[in-house]
């Protein structure tokens, strides 16, 4: 069994609600399943949480002689769907296509995963419990309260953040450098992570997006990239710089095509994150061939910060005292957290000793994604403010003295309005939308009853009646 990233994973970053942007009505969202005032289409609810299931088979002769049920999703989720398919895949391999086809009904009746809420989710005869994450959740602090009269047809699943990866695992093999490869994420650098296994390519690529959290990564990753993906001649390609990318590879193959590369990461077995690592010093990529067994960061760039020695003696302390690999994990989130909020603060205040990174940082895609979701939400609260004033006019009495077609005219750009709060989710109080729309039949209820007709059809064109 395994839950694949999708190839091309743009749609699995959050948005700052903690949720991909396309994943919630904001009908559901304000009302809740089945007050919906737009019927739901079939699967409407189903899409909320994946994209598709699949059953893959393998040629003897292509790859593994296996059938490894997949689950596509939009949602980082790893744990959950992990646990989800302990419980389809059994019953799928046992009873086939009626089975899954059940399963998927299920689903397409659960709630939208709002961050914030505990939902109860029925699936295959059990209940998951579960606490959908949000942006503002401090790390390792969230719980699923236990009900006393829990029995077995309930299966509570933990979702400690919104991201699930466990970085001190991901990065115990090369975590004296932990705070060059901050910088090289924070910058969109090309990067390669190379794995002994797919899950722990997976797992290091995810980690290294997360880790200039809560700055969202906005270039491409590919947490399993193979010699089959379409894009696999232009990365391999020595006649052009390498694109902003982050490849998770396990080919050994990539080793040699893969040497143009500026920056590589060779990462060990996972399974021996306990063993205390040995400092070892970032390696040129003049040869590669020490790739095939050691690990290590292979690259020539220079960091612009000074490596922090605190965080390291720290880690390292914890690993002699065996402290729990969930403890070390939040020390390191909370010391990324931590790092890329101190670089943040510049962009909306003043400058200071981060001026050369952050002359760096602001040719990088990552600033580019931040600056656009910064000036939409900006815009949005704009509108949502204009809605609200909108609302609390006497548009009756304004209308007084205006001629018909400006009254026509008024009309057609409150319906405008009311058309993009809707489409872009504005976010505006919950009776916002209902009194503008009162207002609006208000205002065409004075116009002569042709007019009414015409502008009292859903989604009228403004030429209909220009």
């Amino acid at each position: 069994m395994a839950f694949p990233i999708p190839e091309k994973p743009a749609d699995l970053l959050l948005n700052e609600s903690g949720l991909p942007d396309s994943s919630v009505s904001p009908v559901d969202a304000q009302n809740g399943p089945g007050h919906s005032e737009q019927p739901l289409l079939p699967w409407d609810r189903f899409s909320c949480w994946l994209h598709c299931v699949c059953v893959v088979g393998f040629d003897l002769e292509l790859g593994q002689a296996v059938e490894s049920l997949v689950m596509i999703s939009r949602l980082p989720y790893v744990n959950f769907f992990h646990s989800l398919l302990k419980l389809i895949a059994p019953e799928y391999f046992e009873k086939s296509e009626p089975c899954l086809e059940a399963a998927c009904n299920d689903i397409d009746r659960w709630p939208a995963p709002l961050p914030g809420k505990t939902l109860s989710l029925p699936i295959m005869g059990v209940v998951m419990k579960v606490r959908i994450p949000s942006c503002y959740d401090k790390p390792g602090t969230i719980q699923i309260a236990q009900s006393c009269q829990q029995d077995d047809a309930q299966v509570s699943v933990v979702l400690p953040t919104v991201h699930e990866v466990d970085l001190f695992r991901c990065f115990c093999p090369v975590f004296f450098h932990i705070q060059m490869l901050w910088e090289l994420v924070l910058l969109g650098e090309p990067l390669v992570v190379m794995a002994p296994s797919p899950s722990e390519s997976s797992e290091t690529v995810l980690g290294l997006v997360s880790c200039i959290s809560p700055l969202k990564y906005s270039s491409d990753f590919r947490p399993y990239f193979t010699i089959h993906d379409s894009e696999f001649k232009e990365y391999t390609t020595r006649t052009q710089a390498p694109p902003s990318v982050i490849l998770g590879v396990t080919n050994p193959f990539f080793a040699k095509t893969l040497q143009h590369w500026p920056h590589i990461i060779r990462i060990g077995d996972m399974k021996q994150a306990g063993d205390i690592p040995k400092q070892v010093k970032v390696k040129k990529l003049k040869n590669l061939k020490t790739l095939d067994s050691k690990p290590g960061v292979y690259s020539a760039y220079k960091p612009f910060l000074n490596k922090d020695e605190e965080i390291i003696k720290q880690l390292q302390k914890g690993l002699q005292q065996k402290r729990p690999s969930a403890a070390q994990n939040a020390i390191l989130r909370r010391y990324f957290l931590e790092l890329t909020q101190s670089f943040i603060i510049p962009l909306v205040s003043t400058l200071n000793s981060w001026l050369d990174l952050l002359r760096y940082f602001l040719k990088s895609p990552n600033f580019d994604g931040w600056f656009r979701r910064r000036r939409k939400e900006m815009t949005q609260k704009l509108e949502a403010l204009h809605l609200e004033a909108l609302c609390d006019e006497d548009l009756q009495l304004r209308i007084q003295n205006h001629t018909e077609v400006e009254t026509v005219d008024l009309v057609l750009k409150l319906k405008d309005k009311l058309m993009q709060a809707e489409r872009e989710r504005l976010p505006v109080k919950a009776d916002t939308l209902s009194r503008l729309r009162t207002h609006i039949e208000t205002v065409i209820g004075t116009l002569p009853e042709d007019l009414q007709g015409i502008l009292l059809k859903p989604g009228t064109p403004q030429e209909a009646t220009s």
